[in-house]
């Protein structure tokens, strides 16, 4: 590759092995590249879709030119994996009589029961939703992944001996003394759903919605699902205004143009980022620049800079101007004299982010320490305060990307599989294999 040092691998979450598999098919040797990619990544073809690729931005490559198309490459290995039969369940040889009980069936939770799994523990996830796959399946739009993407891998797993529960909320018809009582381990990886609030006079008029509230519906109609018409809430023929500019946001302004809309806005209220590379941050690091998705290119007004202020409606209590001004850079963000505007709303979708995991309920439950920002406080081996209760992905870290949650589901893993083999194992038995084929798989 003559990358010199390949910061590539260091810009990955996962610490993906690029060069590698980059060489691996330079030269045709796809099987090979297979292995290699599942050797840090239990799902590549998600990140191979959707993960920004931070990698690429640390690329060697990237420091005076266009980088390698890492994420590209690394699609296409696991799509070739998948469609020449090399990527098969690869199911326990041993089990430990270890039970470890996965709460959230998001990147996080089904990285760390896919790992468990095949360390020889027993593993059931815990789904509250009807569909596995957290937001993977009901916060990620057809358009940008679809679900049967995470159907196969969904069904390997369930081969290699992982068990699934879903309607399964912790903490409300799932008691948490339950799973203390039945599980040597559990591991918290429900995400952070908490949605940051915009508190703003006349946030109480009808047609205003967190984008949580909006994007599940949607998924839902793509399933075929019955939506109910006294919550539902559509786009078509409306004037949207979308609050918040990041990926969420962006999400909600791809969904709004496939429901026809009148007109759709999106506003941000940091500054406009630079068009090319900030020199605040550097080669290799992720670079402070404007980011623009498919959603953006297919329409819709975009502007920065600007602070929501309040919402007025009709005299049946719907939204139907929202009142905004533009603002200066942070912290502050002072309001700048004389730039008031009102703009016609009848749909807002608050976009802002998230605030950690929701409290109430299982983590209340639990009694698990928080850290300052309102997530689970764990120690250095992702354990929580309680013992045998670990915590990762977007219940520890707050919100983050979906290679994220999965690095920290592997790691999870590791910690968990060392708990438990401190602990006094009984004898170790052998496992019935699920796979009739005698060739072994080629995914870790």
């Amino acid at each position: 590759m003559d990358c010199g040092v390949p910061f590539c691998q260091t810009g990955c979450p996962v610490n993906n092995l690029i060069p590698d598999w980059n060489d691996l098919v330079y030269h045709g040797r796809w099987k090979e590249a297979v292995r290699q990619l599942h050797a840090t990544n239990n799902f590549p073809e998600f990140t191979g879709r959707i993960c920004p690729a931070p990698c690429e931005a640390s690329c060697v490559l990237a420091i005076n030119q266009p980088a390698v198309t890492i994420k590209q490459i690394e699609k296409n290995i696991v799509e070739r994996g998948f469609h020449e039969g090399w990527i098969r369940p690869e199911p326990p040889q041993f089990l430990t009589g270890k039970k470890v009980a996965i709460v959230g069936s998001g990147p996080a939770g089904l990285a760390a029961a896919q790992q468990l799994c095949r360390a020889g523990h027993s593993v059931v996830v815990y789904e509250k939703s009807d569909r596995l796959g957290g937001l993977l399946v009901y916060g990620i739009p057809h358009f940008k992944m679809e679900k049967n993407i995470i159907d196969r891998r969904l069904e390997q797993m369930s081969a290699e001996g992982v068990k699934f529960v879903t309607g399964a909320e912790v903490g409300k018809n799932v008691a948490v003394e339950d799973l203390l009582g039945e599980f040597d381990a559990i591991v918290l990886a429900g995400g952070a759903e908490q949605p940051r609030g915009l508190n703003v006079p006349g946030r109480e008029l009808k047609g205003i919605h967190f984008a949580m509230e909006y994007l599940p519906q949607q998924n839902r109609r793509c399933f075929g699902d019955t939506i109910d018409p006294e919550t539902e809430i559509l786009a078509t023929g409306k004037r949207v205004v979308i609050v918040g500019g990041g990926d969420t946001g962006a999400d909600c302004l791809g969904t709004c143009h496939r429901q026809k809309p009148l007109s759709v806005h999106q506003f941000e209220i940091m500054p406009k980022p630079p068009d090319e590379r900030s020199p605040l941050t550097p080669w290799p690091l992720w670079p402070m620049q404007l980011r623009s998705e498919g959603a953006h290119e297919e329409g819709g007004v975009r502007d920065w800079g600007i602070a929501t202020t309040k919402f007025t409606g009709s005299d049946s209590g719907h939204v139907q101007q929202l009142h905004a001004v533009r603002v200066g850079p942070p912290p502050r963000f002072e309001p700048i004299p004389g730039t008031e505007f009102t703009i016609e709303a009848d749909l807002v979708l608050i976009a802002m982010g998230f605030l950690g995991p929701v409290r109430n309920g299982m983590i209340d439950r639990l009694g698990v320490k928080l850290d300052p920002r309102g997530n689970v406080a764990t120690d250095q081996n992702n354990m929580s305060s309680l013992p045998g209760v670990f915590a990762a992905g977007d219940m520890r870290r707050g919100q983050s990307l979906v290679v994220w949650a999965i690095a920290e589901g592997r790691k999870a893993a590791a910690s968990v599989d060392d708990y438990l083999r401190t602990k006094a194992m009984p004898l170790i038995t052998p496992a019935v294999s699920n796979s009739s084929s005698k060739e072994q798989p080629i995914a870790l």
